[in-house]
């Protein structure tokens, strides 16, 4: 591979990158090129100052992330080892997809593994359904926690008070005549899905939508995310949701077991 071809033709500067990622554009350089370098054909490809280069790949030989042939730095133990547990988390995650392309081709209907997070809960993957009419939410999209399954299934597992705290600051928008107005039936419902181990949205959300969602938890029992399948009514009703809670759970268990294995 030409080193040079993989020159920027407007050179970072070190001002560009923050101090703490340094380290990292050195990692690319070395995986990039794909063999041993010399600290001066790194200097060279990142456009920074000698000095700057030299000290940080020396700190990196020192702790074990590079290690020295002759002249050249090649990938170190401690740098092995990251990458290594990198790809087995990546390995954790393809089996998380897997699952929830079986329960796809099971249910029929979109699958979505969410995340609480600051704005509502956030689709981090998926899996569509083949109809053509379905109810598009991609990745990356937030919902709220008031009205959407993931979200009740996520705040009927908090401890009390902080469930209750984060109700008092929610925004209960009304999306639906079905959407919760007031915060005691909000709170009557999430006692019932921590009994259930489930809850449905009754198209709380959007019209004619109808959602299931089943907590992923972490070796200790806490809640991580929610599993979810959702889909229009007329072909997934409440019933259709509280039938498929086996195989969710199930599915749950499989996640929990590759993600914290």
């Amino acid at each position: 591979m030409n080193m040079n071809s993989l020159t920027s033709p407007d050179t970072e500067t070190t001002d560009k990158v923050a101090p703490n990622l340094r380290t990292l554009r050195i990692m690319e350089v070395l995986a990039e090129v794909g063999k041993p370098m010399t600290p001066t054909e790194i200097t060279d490809h990142l456009g920074w100052p000698k000095q700057t280069t030299h000290r940080l790949c020396q700190t990196m030989v020192a702790e074990g992330y590079l290690e020295k042939i002759g002249r050249r730095l090649q990938t170190g133990t401690r740098l092995l080892k990251l990458t290594s547990g990198l790809v087995g988390l990546s390995a954790n995650q393809v089996t998380r997809h897997q699952v929830l392309l079986k329960i796809a081709h099971e249910v029929g209907e979109t699958v979505n593994f969410v995340m609480p997070e600051r704005d509502g809960m956030r689709y981090i993957d998926r899996v569509e359904t083949n109809w053509p009419f379905r109810i598009l939410l991609p990745i990356g999209t937030h919902v709220p926690f008031h009205c959407t399954a993931s979200g009740k299934v996520y705040l009927s597992n908090l401890k009390p008070k902080i469930r209750q705290a984060l109700i008092a600051g929610l925004k209960m928008e009304i999306f639906t005549q079905q959407t919760h107005a007031t915060v005691d039936s909000l709170n009557a419902e999430l006692k019932q899905i921590n009994h259930n181990g489930y809850a449905i949205d009754r198209e709380e959300f959007h019209d004619d939508m109808v959602a299931i969602a089943v907590p992923v938890r972490d070796p200790k029992g806490r809640f991580y995310a929610a599993l979810a399948v959702h889909g229009p009514k007329q072909r997934f009703s409440e019933q259709d949701a509280r039938d498929k809670y086996r195989l969710l759970s199930e599915s749950a268990d499989i996640i929990s077991n590759a993600l914290f294995a």
